[in-house]
C-alpha cells in the first residue's frame, strides 16, 4: 500500500512539474520576453546602493581599525554595520513605488490627453529619457480611414472632381445593355463570352468604365448588413432580393487582410472603401452568401451572380480572387485584384501600370491592380476538377492548391488602377515638430511601398520640405550594399529611406556600419518592413547606441516592435486592441504621446531623480551623526541643556541620557519614516515648470538626455544640511 501511495505520489509530482514546467514557459513565449520591465533609473540607483554598500562597510572597517581592533573586534565591527545601516537606502524601494504610483494616477487623470492607460507602473521614468522613437504608418500617423481618389484606366484618369463621369457611364452603358436586352427578347440566348469568335475591337471608355466598377463591385468579401427594424441593437440580418434596400439601413462589413500593402490581417478597411465608392457611382451591393451576391444598377434592376470559387487574401502571395458565374447571361469570368508587386507579372503586357503606380505612390495613395480573365465552362469544369483533388491531396497540399490556382492567374485583362487615400490624423505635424524640438529622433517603420512611405513621411513633416532625402538603392549582394553605403556616407544631414530586402542586406554584412549611418541622419523610413525587421530595428538601436528607446503602434504586427522597445506605447484604433494590450501604456491618438513624453515623462523622471537622491542624501547624514557623535565633548556635570546645545545642528533628533549623549533606533526609525515622509511626498509632487511651458519650449526635454539628473554628486546638498531638513 505505502509502495502504491509512493508512486502514485511520484507521478502526480512530475504531472505537476512538468504541467508547471509548460505554463512558465508558455507565458514567457507570450509575453516575448523572459525578463521583466525594469527602467534604467532603478538599474542605476540599484548600483549606488551597491556602491553605498561598500561604503558601509569600508566605513565600519575605518571604525574598527581605530579602536586597534581590541578584544572582539568582529563584534565591534557588526555593530558598526548596524550602526551606520541608515547608508542603505532601505526604504527608497518603497519611496519611489509610491511616487510611481502617483505619477500614473496623474497621466489617467490628465484632461489633455483622455483614454490613456498605464498598464505598467514600473517605467513612468523611461518617458523622460527617450532618444529614438520608431512609429508605425498606417493607424499611427494616419487616420485609417480609406477614401477612393483615384481611377484610372490606362488612357483616362478620373478623380474626386470627375467622379460624376463614372457616375454617367455607368447609368448609360446599363440603358444600353437593358434596351438591347428588351429588342432581342424574341432571339435566341447570346453566346456566352468564352466561346465567342467574333474578332477582338478596341472597347470604348463607358465599356471599359463599365468592366472596371463592375469588377471592382464584385472582387472581395464585403458583406451588407441591415439593422433591424425591431430596433435590437446589436441584432442584424442579411437582405433578400424581395426586401427593401434603404441606403440608411444598410452598414458593409469586412473581416479580410488588407491586400494593398503586406499590412496585419484584419479589418479590410480598404475594401469596404471600395465596395462604397461603387455605391456611390451607381453600382450597389445589396445581398451577399456564401454562394452568391447581387448588385442593383443605377435603373433599380438587380443583378444576381454565383460564388463558384473564392480565393482569399494572404500576405506571401498579397492578392485575392473570385470565380463568378452571371445568372443572366451563364458567363463565367474570374477576377482578381491586389498589389502592384504580385499583379505586374499576370496581367498583360502594357506600358503604364509601373510608371501610374509610383505617381499614386508620390501623391500619398494605396494603389490596388484590378484583372479579369473570361472562362468557358469546359475551362472552369477542368479547373474545379483539379482543384478539388488538389485540395485532397495529403502531401504538400498548400504547394499544390497553389499551383493549380496560378495556373489560371496567366495573360490576365489588365482593367484598371485604383488609389485610396489614408489622412493623417489630427495634429500629426505638430506634434513631430515638438518632438524633434525635444531631441529625439523619429523613425517610422511601414509596410507600405517606398513611394507612399516617402510621401506619408513629407506630408507629415517628418522630413522638413528643405531637408534632402537620401533613397537606399535596391541592393541583392555584399558588394552591392557596400557601394550604397559608401555612397550613403557621402551625405550629411539627409533622411534615410530604405526598404526591408535592403535592409536585410545591410544588416547581414554590414550591421556596424549601417547602424552608425543611420543614427546619424535627423529621420529615417523603412518601407516594406516585416514585423520581425521591426523588432530587429529597435534592438540594433538599444544594442550600438545604448540610448533609450520608444516604439508605438496600434496593430498586431506592431507588437513584437513594441515588446522589444524599452517603452512601448499603443494606440486603440480600428485594428483592435493588440497593440494596446501588450503595451506599457495607451492611448488614443498619436498626438497625445507629446504631452505624455514632454510634461509627464520630464517630470516623472525629474521628481524620481529628485527622491533618490533625497533618501540617499538622508541615508549618509544620518551615519555622519553616528560617526561625528563619539567625537563630541561634554563637560562633566552639565545639564541636558547644555549638553545639547554642543551638538547644534542635531540637536533635534538626540537626547540626554545619564550624562551620555546617544541616538535612540527608535527615534531614528521614526525619522526615517514619519518625521521625513511629507518631504518625501513634496518631491513626488514637485513642478519646476507648468506644463504649458513645457509644451511651448521642449527643449527643455533635451536636457534631460544630456545631463543625468540622477547623477549628480551624492555628496554635493552636504554642503548645505539644511535643504535635507
Amino acid at each position: 500500500m505505502d509502495e502504491q501511495m509512493d508512486e502514485w505520489m511520484d507521478g502526480w509530482t512530475d504531472w505537476w512539474m512538468n504541467g508547471m514546467d509548460a505554463w512558465i514557459s508558455e507565458a514567457i513565449n507570450d509575453n516575448g520576453s523572459d525578463t521583466s520591465t525594469v527602467g534604467l533609473l532603478d538599474l542605476e540607483l540599484n548600483q549606488l546602493t551597491k556602491a553605498l554598500f561598500l561604503a558601509l562597510v569600508a566605513l565600519s572597517v575605518v571604525m574598527v581599525t581605530l579602536q586597534g581592533f581590541v578584544g572582539p573586534w568582529y563584534r565591534n565591527l557588526f555593530r558598526f554595520l548596524l550602526l551606520f545601516s541608515y547608508i542603505i537606502p532601505i526604504s527608497l524601494r518603497v519611496n519611489l513605488d509610491m511616487g510611481k504610483a502617483a505619477y500614473g494616477w496623474m497621466i489617467m487623470k490628465d484632461e489633455n490627453i483622455p483614454g490613456t492607460v498605464v498598464r505598467t507602473s514600473t517605467i513612468p521614468e523611461e518617458l523622460g529619457r527617450l532618444v529614438y522613437l520608431l512609429t508605425d504608418k498606417t493607424g499611427t500617423l494616419t487616420q485609417n480611414e480609406m477614401v477612393f481618389k483615384r481611377l484610372h484606366l490606362g488612357t483616362v484618369s478620373y478623380g474626386t472632381d470627375t467622379m460624376d463621369e463614372i457616375q454617367s457611364h455607368i447609368m448609360n452603358s446599363y440603358s444600353q445593355m437593358y434596351s438591347q436586352a428588351s429588342g432581342n427578347n424574341t432571339s435566341s440566348t447570346p453566346p456566352r463570352k468564352g466561346q465567342s469568335s467574333a474578332p477582338k475591337v478596341r472597347k470604348s471608355v463607358s465599356s471599359r468604365v463599365h468592366e472596371a466598377v463592375k469588377a471592382i463591385a464584385l472582387c472581395h468579401n464585403v458583406t451588407p448588413v441591415y439593422e433591424s427594424r425591431a430596433g435590437v441593437t446589436g441584432e442584424t440580418e442579411y437582405a433578400e432580393v424581395d426586401q427593401d434596400f434603404s441606403d440608411e439601413n444598410r452598414t458593409y462589413q469586412a473581416s479580410s487582410p488588407d491586400e494593398i500593402s503586406d499590412r496585419r490581417p484584419v479589418a479590410g478597411l480598404p475594401q469596404v472603401a471600395l465596395v462604397q465608392w461603387t455605391e456611390s457611382v451607381g453600382l450597389t451591393l445589396v445581398s451577399r452568401d456564401l454562394t452568391s451576391m447581387q448588385l442593383r444598377t443605377p435603373g433599380g434592376q438587380i443583378l444576381t451572380y454565383c460564388i463558384l470559387q473564392m480565393f482569399p487574401f494572404t500576405s506571401e502571395s498579397k492578392r485575392m480572387g473570385v470565380i463568378v458565374r452571371d445568372e443572366s447571361t451563364a458567363e463565367i469570368t474570374f477576377y482578381m485584384k491586389g498589389a502592384d508587386v504580385a499583379m505586374s507579372t499576370i496581367v498583360q503586357y502594357n506600358d503604364w501600370l509601373e510608371e501610374e503606380c509610383g505617381n499614386m505612390a508620390r501623391e500619398g495613395l494605396r494603389t490596388l491592380v484590378v484583372a479579369k480573365r473570361a472562362l468557358t465552362e469546359e475551362q472552369y469544369q477542368d479547373f474545379e476538377s483539379r482543384y478539388s483533388q488538389a485540395k485532397l491531396s495529403v502531401h504538400d497540399r498548400m504547394l499544390k492548391v497553389a499551383a493549380v490556382v496560378e495556373s489560371l492567374e496567366r495573360e490576365m485583362e489588365l482593367l484598371c488602377l485604383t488609389g485610396v487615400e489614408d489622412q493623417l490624423q489630427a495634429d500629426v505635424r505638430p506634434t513631430l515638430e515638438m518632438l524633434r524640438n525635444a531631441g529625439i529622433k523619429i523613425w517610422m517603420l511601414t509596410g507600405d511601398k517606398l513611394e507612399t512611405a516617402t510621401c506619408i513621411a513629407k506630408s507629415s513633416h517628418l522630413v522638413s520640405r528643405t531637408q534632402d532625402i537620401h533613397t537606399f538603392r535596391p541592393v541583392t549582394s555584399r558588394g552591392e550594399a557596400h557601394l550604397e553605403l559608401n555612397a550613403f556616407r557621402r551625405k550629411h544631414d539627409c533622411a534615410l529611406v530604405i526598404s526591408g530586402d535592403s535592409l536585410e542586406v545591410c544588416l547581414r554584412y554590414y550591421e556596424h556600419e549601417l547602424a552608425e549611418l543611420a543614427c546619424q541622419c535627423p529621420a529615417v523610413v523603412c518601407c516594406r518592413c516585416s514585423p520581425t525587421q521591426k523588432a530587429r530595428i529597435v534592438k540594433l538601436l538599444q544594442q550600438r547606441t545604448g540610448k533609450r528607446t520608444c516604439a508605438i503602434g496600434d496593430g498586431g504586427n506592431d507588437v513584437s516592435m513594441i515588446q522589444a522597445a524599452d517603452c512601448g506605447i499603443g494606440i486603440e484604433g480600428k485594428e483592435g486592441k493588440q497593440a494596446s494590450l501588450a503595451a506599457d501604456f495607451s492611448i488614443a491618438q498619436f498626438r497625445h504621446i507629446g504631452r505624455l513624453l514632454v510634461v509627464h515623462g520630464r517630470s516623472s523622471y525629474k521628481r524620481s531623480a529628485a527622491l533618490g537622491q533625497f533618501v540617499m542624501h538622508r541615508g549618509l547624514i544620518i551615519s555622519t551623526m553616528q560617526v561625528l557623535q563619539p567625537r563630541l565633548s561634554v563637560p562633566q556635570g552639565a545639564g541636558p541643556r547644555e549638553s545639547l546645545g554642543t551638538l547644534g545642528l542635531f540637536d533635534v533628533i538626540v537626547s540626554y541620557t545619564g550624562g551620555k549623549i546617544r541616538v535612540p533606533v527608535g527615534e531614528m526609525a521614526r525619522y526615517a519614516t514619519i518625521y521625513t515622509m511629507f518631504p518625501v511626498f513634496s518631491l513626488v509632487l514637485d513642478q519646476d515648470v507648468k506644463p504649458e511651458m513645457a509644451m511651448l519650449y521642449p527643449e527643455l526635454y533635451k536636457d534631460l538626455t544630456k545631463v543625468r539628473t540622477e547623477a549628480r554628486p551624492p555628496f554635493q546638498p552636504l554642503a548645505n544640511p539644511l535643504l535635507v531638513f
